[in-house]
């Protein structure tokens, strides 16, 4: 018997994080589930790196859950991910999860509660989307410094998405700050071993480099025009992943093709500098370089990973 229930395979972006779940899964005759809170709207799949069901070696979850035009929050990504979880579990067999949107592994695999705000066509969330839309984000972030400080003092004023939330967490009677200071108490809901893939930040750097031309190469500003043509522009949490809200702005002239494909790399590399951080808190990862490996020879540290935890209850039982 596994002594974990679930295989999650997290870090930055461009790590090779996506093949190395799906060679992992393969093998194991298991499914992925994903952990991207981009991935799961259907339509943005070059500018997300989406695995293309052609490549896909095993069943896929948490990709291609909704329409551009939905809200999606952490809340709802929990009830999905467990739910898909505890059925492949009742098979007897050990999911892999895999993404670098830490909110949504830490939903998934720890005890997390979130306030009733967390739902769609929720009016609090109407009310500061439209606010954003008139005033913008420095007004958005000035006016919840004024009703809430301490959070907005956590919170980047071009974190729009979270600034909003903050909103919502005070109407339901917390606050974001609040929450930050619980996620520092790590109690899994699931037996869960974690892999982290990392990499020197040069190499992380240039793995990004070549990932945001190859997304160019394969047509994304296309991909963009045609999800424009069916309201991408017009929404709000789907306009503001990597890629598209850049290229949004190019399509509408406020940049040339040149500066956009630089403020791509730019954004990815200040996201992934974000991830790191976000994934180095957590004391349970352990840590795999992938700098100079082949994804054999990544697979094969997994392994020893693995047998490792799997020894380790037998250590202890001596």
């Amino acid at each position: 018997m596994h002594p974990y229930d679930v295989i999650a395979i997290v870090g930055p972006t461009a790590t090779g994080k996506s093949e190395l779940a799906d060679m992992l899964a393969k093998e194991a005759g298991s499914c992925v589930v994903s952990a991207d809170s981009m991935q799961i709207y259907r339509g943005l799949d070059i500018g997300t790196a989406k695995v293309p069901p052609t490549k896909r070696s095993v069943e896929y979850f948490g990709i291609d859950i909704v329409d551009i035009d939905e809200p999606y929050s952490a809340a709802e990504y929990q009830r999905y991910a467990r739910r898909h979880i505890d059925a492949v579990r009742a098979q007897g067999v050990v999911p892999v999860m895999c993404g670098g949107t830490g909110l949504y592994v830490r939903a998934a695999l720890d005890e997390m509660d979130f306030p009733a705000g967390e739902q769609r066509n929720n009016p609090v969330r109407e009310k500061w989307e439209q606010f954003l839309h008139q005033h913008g984000a420095e007004a958005l972030h000035a006016e919840l410094a004024i009703q809430d400080p301490e959070s907005a003092e956590l919170i980047d004023v071009q974190n729009t998405k979270r600034l909003i939330r903050a909103f919502e967490m005070r109407a339901a009677s917390t606050s974001y700050a609040e929450q930050y200071r619980t996620f520092r108490i790590r109690t899994a809901h699931y037996e869960t071993v974690y892999l982290g893939l990392t990499c020197a930040r040069d190499e992380l750097y240039a793995r990004i480099e070549r990932r945001v031309d190859e997304m160019m190469a394969a047509g994304l500003v296309d991909e963009v025009r045609g999800l424009i043509e069916r309201g991408l522009a017009d929404t709000y949490t789907a306009r503001h992943a990597i890629g598209y809200r850049e290229i949004i702005a190019h399509l509408a002239g406020a940049t040339s093709l040149e500066r956009t494909v630089e403020l791509i790399r730019q954004h990815t590399r200040n996201y992934a500098k974000r991830q790191l951080t976000w994934f180095r808190g957590d004391p349970r990862i352990q840590w795999i370089d992938v700098d100079a490996r082949s994804s054999s020879e990544v697979l094969a540290r997994v392994h020893e990973a693995l047998d490792t935890k799997i020894e380790q209850p037998q250590a202890a039982a001596e």
